[in-house]
Parts: structure tokens; C-alpha cells; sequence
């Protein structure tokens, strides 16, 4: 870690008494003492999660972006600190234009001028990986023709990303040798999930193809629309983009004053989440209020347009099926089922005790379904779960933190839009109808289109497959046979050896005792009898 940014983090951590955000007990003994100087500093006047977001932002830009990583984990963190992560703003000074027209031309090997009949010098968003320009493309006639939008990587920024990350790793490595506190954080793990999701963000061709993916996804749907990327324009570090005209999903008086369907434009965002899972198997997971606009169109059934997709998810097959029968078996209270769902999809350890676990399920679940479904939050149902199974030793995989992290920005956007919001009255025809179709006969017909051609073309394999198959039983069987009496030679002379180490305890008490005569005199027949035994252990072959 360079010298000079160590000093940075030591500065910014004491001034804002960072070493308060871990509770007293919880700390281990050599880190209470090696903080036990801070102790005489002033106690923090402001609460805990604003002085680490304040921390975070004094830090920069990628810290700034770890932070609303963290936003996103309530499974990690306190409500009171992810409450103000959320007001971590990505927005920074941007850098000198010319630096940006450098390196557009650089990727695209001409002069902007010639690529552009319109180039806007003053950026329209400025990001801390990122910022945005506006531009016009020329018409076949070489005239100014359609506006767009040129994104355009900071200069150098892979760099920087890569050696504030290593500063990351490091930093997470001591929270986890705290002791049990910091291992449950599992620091490590999120700090190589932030790695994998900004490194998504440095490549703009990715981000390129999962924008033209969405906009495939829902081609003529009145639910969303996706900007058009013009490929002739899109490197690495540079992405062109259709410029769209709408609201900010957070303009809220800008909706209700063009005579916005507040309540169908809430239950569309629902709707939107649920086909991108369910459906597309392909959904949009950085959907903050930030990346969302309303088309100005039609505002009686208004349609959403989304931005920004350099981070997308995607569950398997089976995490579909079985992320859908526990969503749905919770809402049933049927908590037997969800338990033995997470222990069918290997969520949990095959030796999890249902019972034990259906109990913990209930007392998280039994509290929160008193309430009327309307005041109920889908995503916090859904975190309590991951929660509890947590405690079962469960591995939340990436893809769900991801799930998880998207239906939070969408019930906190679609409570925002309509407060009345019932998540569930869409959530539930459309899961159960899902449900359905996943065992209909059309779907079935689909799959064996899809795969007849590689069951058909493996199919001759089949007798030679079995054949070896059967061979390897064979040469394994007597291999099994061996490894199985090795194992028990070698449980023996364990038995042995552990014997031996006893016995040789005891006779070096005996020695002693031997050696002082007072010992000795006090020895009784008994323990005379006791080292006799032990010599007999210790030289048995």
C-alpha cells in the first residue's frame, strides 16, 4: 500500500472515529488496546452512518462506489448505516475536455470533427469512471442528423481502479482478523464482488451488448424502452448512444404535472423486474433512480426507458424455479416448504435440520405477514430470508445479491412513484402464471426443439459411454477396497500413537516423581502400577 494513501485513510479514519462503527465487546483484546488512544479524543457528534459516508466521500471516487456497493448488502450492514450509503452521490468534477476528445479520437481513429456534426464541449454527466457529452452524427446528406450521447472512459482511470482495490483488499483483510465479527462481514468476498462488478464498468463494448440485449428483450413492449447503441461508433472506452427524451423517474412533479398514471406507472416497474427475471433470465441491476426516465409519450400509459447498463444479472434455470416456489410458499406461509427448497437447490447444507431451520424461517416471517400485503416490503421479506438461512451456513451467491439489490431499487422506486403500492397483487399472478407455463406441454415442446439436435447427435455415444462407464466401476472397486483398509491401518496406529503420547505423559510424571524422593515416597502402589501399564503402552508394536 503506497505510504502516502496509508497516512490519507489513517487521517480520514481518526477524524471521523471510524473505530466507533465496531462495538466495544465485539472488538478483540489487541485491538482494544492498539485503539485505546482514541479513547481520549472527543466522542463523534454525528450518528455513525453519516460519518462513514462522509469518510467514504473524502476518500474518492471508487471509495464512493464501494459505498453504494455496500448500500445494497443489509444483509451485512445496520438499516441506519445503509440508509445513509444510499445518499452517496456519484458525481464528480470532470475532467478537461480536450483529455476526452484525445482519447474518442484515439479509439476511433479520426478527428472528432469528422465523426460528429455536433460535439458538445461541456459534459452533461461527470462519474468517477465516466462522463457523457452530446453529440450529433452526421445524415447521409452530411448534415447534423440524429443526437446522441458519446461516453467516454476518464483517461488512466484503470489504474487508479486497480491500485485503490488493492488498498480495498488490504483494508478488508485486517477487518476480517478482528475476529468473528469481521469474518462474519466476510469483507474479502465483497471487496472481490466490487472488483468483478466496476470491472464491468471499464469495458463500454460490454455495456454496448447488454443495452442491445435489453432492447432485444423488449422489442415493441410498452413497458420499457432501451436506447439504440450505434455499433460504427463503440470501442472499449468509448460508447455512443441514442439520446433520449424523458422525465427523471424522481421528477415527480414534473409526472403528475403531464397527467402521469402514477399507480400503473408503479405496478409497470413491478412488472419490468418480474419479466426480466422470470422471463429474459437478463435483468438490469444497477436500476437506481439515476439510469430511469419516463417517456414524455403517452403519460396515460407511460413506459419507462432505462440507461447505463454495464451491470446486468442472471440466475440458472434451477435458481429460477426454486427462487419463484420460495417466493411463493412464503406468501402461503407453508415455511416447511421454503426450508426444504433452500436445502433441494443447495442453498444451505444437505444436513441442515428442516425443523430447526422451518422454526427460524417462521420468526422472521410470522412478525412480518401480520401486516396488510400493501404495507409489506417484497425485498425486505427476501433479505430477512437470506438472513436466516445465513445462519445455516448459506453462501449468498452472487447473481441473488444482485437479484436482491435490483428489487430493492424497484419496491423503493414503485412505493416512491405510488405509496399504496401492493407488491404482491402484481408479483403473485405473475409468479404463479410463470409456475404454470414452466411445466406446460408447449414448453416442453420448446425444450426438446432447443436440445433434440444435441440428444439425437450424442445418442450413438450412449452404449460406449455406458460400457466405460461400467469398466471404471470395476477398476475402481478394488482401488475403493484398498484405500478402504489403508484407512483403517491408518485409524489403528492413530489409536496407537495417541496411546503412546499418554502413556508418555505419564511416565515422565513418574520420572519426576522418581527423581525427587519426596515425590516418590508419596507415590502410592496405585500409581506405581499406572507407569508399569503406561511403559507396556508406550513399547507395544
Amino acid at each position: 500500500m503506497p505510504l502516502k494513501r496509508s497516512f490519507t485513510i489513517a487521517r480520514v479514519f481518526v477524524r471521523y472515529r471510524l473505530d466507533t462503527l465496531l462495538p466495544a465487546e465485539r472488538r478483540p483484546l489487541w485491538l482494544r488496546v492498539l485503539w485505546s488512544p482514541l479513547a481520549l479524543l472527543p466522542a463523534p457528534k454525528a450518528a455513525r452512518g453519516e460519518r462513514l459516508r462522509r469518510a467514504l466521500e473524502q476518500l474518492g471516487p471508487i471509495f464512493v462506489k464501494f459505498g453504494q456497493l455496500l448500500s445494497t448488502r443489509p444483509d451485512l450492514l445496520p438499516p441506519d448505516m445503509v440508509e445513509e450509503l444510499d445518499h452517496l452521490q456519484d458525481n464528480v468534477a470532470p475532467y478537461p475536455v480536450d483529455q476526452c476528445v484525445a482519447l474518442i479520437e484515439e479509439q476511433l481513429e479520426a478527428k472528432v470533427d469528422d465523426l460528429f456534426a455536433e460535439f458538445e464541449r461541456q459534459p452533461l454527466a461527470s462519474a468517477s469512471v465516466a462522463q457523457v457529452h452530446g453529440a450529433r452524427l452526421f445524415d447521409r446528406d452530411g448534415k447534423p442528423g440524429a443526437a446522441v450521447v458519446v461516453k467516454v472512459l476518464r483517461p488512466g482511470i484503470e489504474n487508479v481502479i486497480e491500485q485503490d482495490l488493492r488498498l480495498l483488499r488490504v483494508i478488508a483483510g485486517w477487518v476480517r482478523r478482528l475476529g468473528p465479527e469481521g469474518r462474519r462481514l466476510r469483507p474479502v468476498e465483497v471487496v472481490d464482488d466490487y472488483r468483478h462488478t466496476i470491472e464491468g464498468e471499464l469495458d463500454l463494448v460490454r455495456e454496448g451488448a447488454n443495452a442491445t440485449q435489453l432492447k432485444r428483450n423488449f422489442a415493441h413492449s410498452p413497458l420499457l424502452y432501451v436506447p439504440e447503441v450505434h455499433w460504427d461508433y463503440t470501442r472499449e472506452k468509448v460508447l455512443v448512444l441514442e439520446r433520449i427524451d424523458g422525465i427523471p423517474v424522481t421528477d415527480l412533479q414534473q409526472l403528475r404535472a403531464q397527467g402521469t398514471n402514477m399507480p400503473l406507472l408503479a405496478e409497470r416497474g413491478v412488472e419490468i423486474f418480474f419479466k426480466q427475471v422470470f422471463e429474459h433470465n437478463f435483468f438490469h441491476a444497477d436500476m437506481h433512480p439515476g439510469n430511469i426516465f419516463v417517456s414524455r409519450q403517452k403519460p396515460e400509459k407511460p413506459q419507462y426507458i432505462a440507461i447505463d447498463t454495464a451491470i446486468v444479472g442472471s440466475l440458472s434455470r434451477e435458481d429460477q424455479y426454486y427462487l419463484a416456489r420460495n417466493l411463493l410458499a412464503m406468501f402461503r406461509r407453508d415455511y416447511r416448504m421454503v426450508a426444504e427448497l433452500h436445502v433441494q437447490s443447495g442453498w444451505v447444507r444437505a444436513d441442515t435440520p428442516i425443523n430447526t431451520f422451518e422454526a427460524a424461517i417462521r420468526a422472521v416471517c410470522e412478525p412480518i405477514f401480520e401486516k396488510p400485503l400493501g404495507e409489506i416490503s417484497f425485498a425486505r421479506v427476501l433479505i430477512s430470508l437470506f438472513q436466516t438461512a445465513r445462519r445455516f451456513d448459506m453462501t449468498v451467491q452472487p447473481q441473488l445479491v444482485l437479484l436482491q439489490k435490483t428489487l430493492l431499487n424497484i419496491e423503493g422506486l414503485g412505493r416512491q412513484l405510488y405509496p399504496e403500492l401492493d407488491l404482491w397483487k402484481t408479483a403473485h399472478p405473475f409468479l404463479e402464471g410463470w409456475m404454470r407455463d414452466r411445466v406446460h406441454p408447449r414448453t416442453i415442446w420448446r425444450e426438446v426443439q432447443r436440445y433434440g439436435p444435441e440428444w439425437l447427435e450424442k445418442f450413438p455415444q450412449l452404449p460406449q459411454l455406458f460400457y466405460s462407464a461400467l469398466e471404471q466401476s470395476r477398476e475402481v472397486a478394488p482401488r475403493l477396497e484398498s484405500i478402504g483398509d489403508e484407512l483403517a491401518q491408518t485409524r489403528r496406529r492413530g489409536r496407537r500413537s495417541y496411546l503412546r503420547r499418554v502413556a508418555g505423559v505419564v511416565l515422565a510424571a513418574g520420572a519426576a516423581a522418581l527423581a525427587a524422593p519426596q515425590l516418590a515416597a508419596q507415590l502410592p502402589p496405585a500409581g506405581w502400577a499406572l507407569a508399569l501399564g503406561a511403559a507396556v503402552l508406550l513399547l507395544w508394536p
